[in-house]
């Protein structure tokens, strides 16, 4: 106990003098919970969280932080798959504050930019400033939300590695403090006083250039024989670039140093000429051992990338895409694919001709594809790039993991490398996910370990060190661009000779000699086996989801009310990878994008959900604890996360779960029965709809409203008369003997009616024959306020209403109630019919888009320009390329995209609490999108979600349903250029 009160007073002391000295601190549970991991095996919680703004703050947090005794670890994207981005006591995100990008300076090809500018944005910047002629050439995976800082401190490198190098090699210059608070400058020559008037720092500085430059001169032939001996060698520390004939260049020694010897702050980058036209050659092969025999070859061509994947990650895409996202591949069972850059296309398709004729002298290809179009392009690099983030789990959901998934050997020998590991992959009973930068000799993998149990930890010790042996003895490293971090260090000294071990250990001593920055990686390491994630983490079991009967259903299970299981929401799926935290690219995950705070990330939900069942066994009560509903609170139930995230969480089920579990036998918040019960009052609200909707405008029941939780800003819908509805659907003249049916959900039948009609108008113009659905509600208002049994009610009711013995298609017009019918109705009402049913339905778009396809034409004269917000839950469910494919067959030239959730998602952007959120996600994606298109351009908003955004956007903006932009018949208006 003494222990324990001695720790608590010293983190107190600790956080109540960084928030005196004005430090952004965070010691909460929820954020503990959340910067315990990041995409490794390993959870190390901290003390707190900072997020530093300046320079003075970083030294003051220094200083604090050795006076107090904790450690400082330093985080950008937290993406590291070595456990280099968590540790105990103060993690510092970079992310946040720190990320500024100065102006480019063009006679050099240089930038200045913060440790915490993001690669993806920092790229786009330079191609913008540069009118697309520069470009930031580093590419790893993690491109969207990986950091400068994190980059360098792992020495990261990516697709284009063949022809650009690793980040170090990108590296001119680097601002940082040492441990001690000195401020320098490290390039080639040696590092600095970043202030020339700065006494200390110019001390340190002349100390540092002494103590490594004897470091070097006394150490060459060790230094020369065992270090920079291959392409991608990136474990330990980089001391080869203190030799004489690499510049005693510094700058490039502390990249891959994984934040243990100073922290940067800045670096100023090269910049590289933007590659022209590129072509692509994808490659079939029998196996990944005859795919990597032809590396060389590849190699004499000269291209821009050699990336290499096996058929484990081909079948984990079609499994989670299907199969039309790698129907683009060649024939095989392990694939390579080639890119090449030239002035021209032809010129690019050419290098891949002749490559591909100089492979066939060999005889090992068995297939081939050369891919001149970009969307064909794209479509091959998509399987490579999600294919690699969708195999963190098997076909059968078994969890993969990281550990030896950065293995590098000279490209010459990575046949032989793999030849004699997966042997050994097969006898420790691993199954291997591979991909990897095989023109650099690095592959990655991910293997089932099982780290639950003293028998598999065991297994995962021998395993690891057998692979380490295996690697060294190809001449390897344990590293190629993830760094050792937690996973591989206690490694080094089986690839390092003891002289080697000895000069890293006096490299970080001259760095930093009391070990306050990121201890236990690279030297005196931590074991590996050490705070594993699944330590503790009870099994992801599940309990069975009840299920209501339905007529003709007899094997349906009875239920009752909904219970948890250890779970929810797969969050138990997550490893971290973080493309959540992406701002570009799907439609995940808005509140992040609004805020830029992990928090409000599904990556750090989902780690709040873990901490959940790891304290108590299970997720039931989880809504009544502070810090599960505070990092679900602004999660907008966009369901975006249960398709873009590689894993599969997702986040509004998680939250609609645990509201049921709270609040069942509970009195529920005002909007749980306004918005939540929509669908109930709608019919008798479009009676007396003059009166509703005058109503709707009196202020002093819009106050009313706004202290019930509905927010008094937004702007609220007209409702449509009820006999303005009856006289659209005998106007839609739906007929008896159908070949498709049109579902008229609650909110198109109370706000826009004259969707039916328009609808059933364009899919009579297909030659189909029309007919319309009984009435029913699929409970989508049910599920996102958390009332679960409800919804299952309704949709029980559905299904028996819908399942009509027939296979005919049924044409949602609102998309998320389309989206709700296919996802929730097998998960909620289960058996053979809801999935009959859930097959048959289509949203409107993707109606249209199978239409075109069978070559149905348009009578409709297209507009020359439009908008699009396709709504999050069509995104999710049915995909977000229908209607853009819809648009493009139809003649639109010109197409501005909404590429995320326009912000309402439902009943969360009409809550009073969530409107300032709900427009700050408008901000990032729908304004912009807007703007392009112009002001009198159409606007096609299926969703009517996304209707009522525009509307408070902009109330003059009219937007269309695509039923009525594409209606031959109706009276709308004209769409100007």
């Amino acid at each position: 106990m003494p222990v324990i009160e001695e720790r608590a007073t010293c983190a107190a002391e600790l956080q109540r003098r960084l928030e005196a000295a004005g430090i952004e601190v965070d010691a909460s549970e929820h954020r503990r919970q959340a910067y315990s991991y990041d995409a490794s095996n390993y959870r190390v919680r901290p003390t707190l969280v900072a997020f530093p703004r300046t320079i003075d703050e970083l030294r003051e947090l220094l200083q604090a932080a050795a006076e107090t005794g904790h450690a400082v670890t330093t985080r950008g994207g937290g993406t590291s798959m070595a456990g280099n981005a968590v540790g105990e006591g103060i993690v510092v995100d970079f992310s946040r504050r720190m990320t500024a990008v100065d102006e480019i300076d063009f006679d050099s090809n240089t930038v200045w930019v913060d440790a915490g500018v993001i690669l993806g944005e920092l790229r786009a910047q330079v191609e913008r400033a540069s009118a697309g002629k520069l470009t930031f050439a580093p590419d790893p995976s993690s491109l969207t939300r990986a950091t400068i800082g994190g980059a360098i401190g792992n020495d990261a490198c990516g697709n284009h590695s063949v022809e650009y190098g690793r980040m170090s090699h990108h590296v001119v210059e680097v601002e940082l403090l040492t441990a001690d608070g000195a401020h320098l400058l490290a390039s080639e020559g040696g590092v600095r006083s970043a202030d020339p008037t700065h006494r200390p720092s110019i001390a340190r500085a002349v100390e540092l250039n002494e103590t490594l430059s004897t470091l070097a001169t006394s150490n060459l032939a060790a230094l020369r024989l065992e270090l920079q001996t291959i392409p991608r060698q990136v474990s330990g520390y980089h001391l080869g670039n203190l030799l004489p004939e690499n510049g005693f260049n510094i700058a490039r020694a502390l990249a891959g140093s994984e934040g243990t010897c100073a922290i940067i702050l800045r670096a100023r980058v090269g910049l590289v000429p933007k590659p022209g036209p590129t072509a692509l050659l994808c490659v079939g092969y029998a196996n990944t051992v005859d795919s990597a025999r032809d590396v060389m070859m590849m190699l004499e061509h000269k291209p821009s990338a050699i990336e290499g994947l096996n058929s484990a990650i081909v079948d984990i895409m079609r499994h989670r895409r299907g199969e039309a996202s790698v129907s683009s591949l060649p024939e095989g069972d392990a694939y390579v694919m080639i890119e090449f850059s030239a002035d021209t296309i032809e010129a690019a398709a050419e290098k891949c001709t002749a490559l591909l004729e100089h492979l066939r002298e060999r005889g090992l290809v068995h297939d081939h594809v050369i891919a001149t179009e970009p969307a064909e392009r794209a479509k091959l690099w998509r399987v490579r790039e999600d294919g690699a983030g969708l195999s963190s789990k098997r076909l059968d959901d078994v969890q993969t993991w990281p550990g030896w998934e950065d293995s590098a050997v000279a490209p010459e020998n990575l046949a032989d490398y793999l030849a004699e590991l997966l042997p050994v992959i097969d006898e420790h009973g691993y199954t291997a996910s591979m991909y990897g930068h095989f023109g650099a000799g690095c592959v990655h993998m991910r293997l089932d370990f099982e780290l639950r149990t003293e028998a598999g930890r065991a297994n995962f010790d021998s395993f690891m060190r057998r692979a380490a042996e295996i690697v060294v003895r190809h001449g390897g490293s344990l590293s190629g661009e993830h760094g050792d971090g937690r996973a591989r260090s206690a490694l080094l000294d089986v690839m390092y000779s003891p002289e080697i071990m000895r000069l890293f250990a006096e490299f970080k001593r001259a760095w930093d000699p009391t070990n306050l920055l990121n201890p236990g990686i690279i030297v005196d390491p931590v074991p590996y086996t050490d705070a594993l994630v699944l330590d503790g983490l009870p099994d992801p079991t599940l309990l069975p989801i009840p299920r209501i009967r339905t007529a003709g259903e007899p094997d349906a299970r009875e239920g009752h009310a909904h219970e948890l299981g250890t779970f929810v929401g797969n969050a138990h799926a997550c490893i971290g990878v973080g493309r959540c935290r992406s701002t570009t690219g799907g439609f995940m995950c808005p509140s992040y994008r609004a805020t830029k705070d992990e928090k409000d990330s599904t990556r750090g939900r989902a780690r709040v959900l873990q901490e959940l069942a790891r304290g108590q066994g299970s997720s039931a009560g989880g809504w009544a604890k502070p810090e599960v509903r505070e990092a679900l609170d602004l999660c907008l139930s966009c369901k975006a996360c249960s398709t873009d995230c590689p894993t599969g969480v997702d986040m509004a089920e998680a939250k609609s779960e645990l509201m049921q579990d709270h609040y069942r036998g509970k009195l529920r918040p005002f909007t749980h029965y306004s918005i939540g019960w929509l669908p109930r009052w709608l019919p008798l609200i479009t009676r007396v709809s003059a009166l509703a909707n005058v109503g709707a405008k009196l202020k002093p029941l819009r106050w009313l409203g706004e202290r019930l939780g509905i927010s008094a800003r937004r702007r609220l819908p007209a409702f449509a008369r009820h006999r303005d509805l009856t006289r659209r659907v005998a106007e839609a003249q739906f007929s008896k003997n159908a070949d498709v049916l049109v579902f008229a959900d609650s909110f198109t039948k109370a706000f826009r009616p004259e969707v039916i009609p328009a609808a059933a108008r364009v899919l009579r113009s297909t030659g189909a024959r029309v007919g319309c659905t009984a009435d029913a509600c699929c409970g989508l208002t049910w599920v996102s306020t958390g009332q679960r049994d409800g919804a299952t009610r309704r949709l029980a009711n559905l299904v028996d209403k819908l399942d009509d013995g027939t296979e005919r298609d049924i044409v949602v017009l609102e998309p998320s109630c389309a989206a709700t019918i296919r996802d929730e109705a097998p998960k909620l009402v289960g058996g053979d019919a809801a999935e009959r049913v859930a097959r048959r339905v289509r949203s409107f778009s993707v109606a249209v888009d199978e239409a075109m396809a069978d070559g149905w034409v348009p009578e409709a004269t297209p507009p020359e320009r439009a908008v699009v917000q396709t709504h999050c839950h069509e995104h999710a469910v049915f995909g977000s390329q229908s209607q853009r494919r819809v648009l493009g067959k139809w003649g639109v030239a010109d197409v501005s995209e909404s590429s995320s959730c326009c912000g309402v998602a439902g009943n969360f952007g009409f809550e009073a609490e969530h409107f300032d959120v709900s427009m700050q996600v408008a901000e990032h994606s729908i304004i912009p999108a807007l703007e392009r298109g112009g002001k009198d351009t159409l606007v096609l908003t299926d969703g009517f979600s996304c209707t009522m955004q525009v509307s408070q956007i902009d109330p003059e903006r009219e937007t269309e349903h695509l039923a009525i932009a594409m209606d031959p018949e109706g009276a709308r208006r004209a769409h100007p250029a």
